[in-house]
Order: structure tokens, then sequence, then C-alpha cells
């Protein structure tokens, strides 16, 4: 593989990239050939070969591109989380990213890591990185409803994350099959329940009487 010098060069790339990236999260790595790419984005097979070298090239700078572009976006997101409004916020865009994509492709790792998992050790360790770089996203959005009162000190803030990541997952996947939102809604619903279960106790206020 070679990496671009010109910014044309880099551009070509980007754009064989994404094409690339939409056709495996609709047919899967199997399922998408070189010739499905080339057509796509009309560019030659030297090209191709020049930038990736090979289709497991490819496949792999899919994996490192999808893995940065979802995380970029989740860390930005969750990054605005400071009570539950925006903790609902980061799950209703969510929502709204698979709406806009009329359900197709679901969680791009998530596509990836049921097709590559079991057959590309490098590609199941770029992805297991990268959904424990979202994990801690989630784990620092909740650390700050701790700090902010909202959140009890004691949970486990790390398991909490992971069910939530969880969620997401499960909840994309029932979306891009069925075609419909309301099982991410479900999902997204639920658990922000179960976070709202770990909201720290309210004080009680004695009031103590001076006159007898």
């Amino acid at each position: 593989m070679s990496t671009p010098a010109t910014a044309q060069g880099r551009e070509t790339r980007e754009r064989i990239l994404d094409a690339a990236a939409e056709l495996i999260a609709e047919h899967g790595a199997d399922g998408t050939s070189l010739d499905d790419v080339r057509a796509t984005t009309r560019t030659s097979k030297s090209q191709l070969y020049h930038y990736f070298g090979d289709k497991q090239g490819l496949v792999q700078a899919v994996t490192d591109h999808q893995c940065e572009r979802v995380i970029a976006l989740h860390a930005e997101l969750l990054g605005e989380v400071r009570d539950w409004a925006g903790l609902r916020a980061w799950a209703d865009a969510i929502v709204a990213t698979i709406e806009a994509r009329a359900f197709r492709g679901g969680c791009p790792l998530g596509t990836l890591a049921a097709g590559l998992a079991d057959t590309d050790e490098t590609a199941r360790e770029h992805l297991a990185s990268a959904f424990a770089a979202w994990r801690g996203a989630i784990t620092a959005a909740l650390r700050r409803l701790v700090e902010n009162g909202q959140l009890d000190p004691a949970a486990d803030l790390d398991a909490l994350a992971t069910a939530t990541l969880a969620a997401v997952q499960g909840g994309l996947l029932l979306a891009k099959t069925e075609r419909d939102s309301r099982p991410l809604r479900i999902a997204l619903d639920a658990a922000i329940q179960q976070l709202h279960a770990h909201t720290p106790p309210r004080r009680t206020v004695s009031r103590s009487h001076t006159k007898h």
C-alpha cells in the first residue's frame, strides 16, 4: 500500500474508502469484490493496487477508516454529555442516524465484526480496540454524571458502559433487520432506564424543633 503524496491522491483514496465501506456494509467483505469497488468508484485496477495492495489491504483500510470515523463521532457526542438530557440526546442521535440511512448498514463496526472477527485476526484486534474506545467514551460520560450528582458514585461504571454499548449494538442489529427504529428505541430506553436505577438516593432533611 502507498500513502498518496498529493492532495488529489489522498482525495481519490478517501473516495475509494468511502465507497468500499458502503459496499462492505451492505454486502459484507466476502460479498464485495475489487471489481465492485472499481465499478462504483470508476477507478482502475492499478489504482486500487497502488493505494491498497490487494483486497485484504482494502478491507483492512476500510476497517481502520470505519473505526476512526465511528469512534470520532461518538467521542464528540458523548463528550457533550453532562446530564440525563445529554445522554438522551446521544441516544436520539443514534436513532436519527440509522433512520437517515433507511436502516441499511446498521453499525459499521458491528457489521465488520460479524463478518471478520472469526476469519481476520488483525481486523478483529482493531475492532476490539475500537469497541474499547467507544466503551471508554461512554464510561467518561457516566463519570461526568457522577461528578454532577446524577449517578451514584458506587455504581460500576465499566459494567454499565458495557451494558449500554451492548444495547446500542443489539438495537442497531434489530433495526437493520426489521427496517424499523422501534427495537433500537426500546433497547436504548431500557439502557437509560437501567442507568437511572443508579441515581443517588435523595437525602431526607430532618427538622430539628427548638421550641417545646
